[in-house]
């Protein structure tokens, strides 16, 4: 059993962390606005150049988001010319999502603002410190999966 001055602390460290993601996604969201892109495009088109030629339905997978706001939004990145929907053979309900240049030129700018980011911010970190981070963040995760 947790006693209660753990508790306290796990409280307090819950909080900061949630107030510290954003903070973070803040910041890079107003960056990323600079280059004319929302957090929410910029998850579209940085996951494309992981890898191309995924269903709209795939591509919500990826991103921990619903078919539907996977749709409007890869709909008004075609608007915008960054992405592309191919049919996919043999499943007309279906369609492929690959980046055009423009798009590609986009994702590119928006992985700068957050290697810049990173640079000012996690990168000024002891490596030391950023790998006992990085366990502390993989333990955590770890719980979080167990108690799904």
């Amino acid at each position: 059993m947790i006693e209660a001055s753990d508790r306290v602390t796990a409280v307090r460290v819950w909080f900061r962390l949630v107030r510290l993601e954003t903070r973070m996604r803040v910041a890079v969201s107003e960056s990323l606005r600079k280059i004319g892109l929302s957090v929410p495009q910029c998850d579209v088109l940085t996951t494309l150049t992981e890898k191309e030629g995924v269903s709209q339905q795939d591509l919500a997978k990826r991103l921990y988001v619903t078919k539907g706001n996977i749709s409007g939004l890869v709909d008004r990145l075609a608007l915008a010319g960054l992405v592309e929907r191919r049919s996919i053979v043999g499943d007309k309900r279906q369609h492929a999502i690959f980046l055009t240049d423009t798009g590609r030129a986009a994702a590119e700018a928006a992985i700068d603002v957050q290697h810049a980011f990173i640079a000012r911010t996690l990168g000024q970190l002891p490596e030391e410190k950023l790998a006992a981070f990085e366990a502390l963040l993989i333990a955590t995760r770890d719980l979080l999966r167990a108690s799904e």
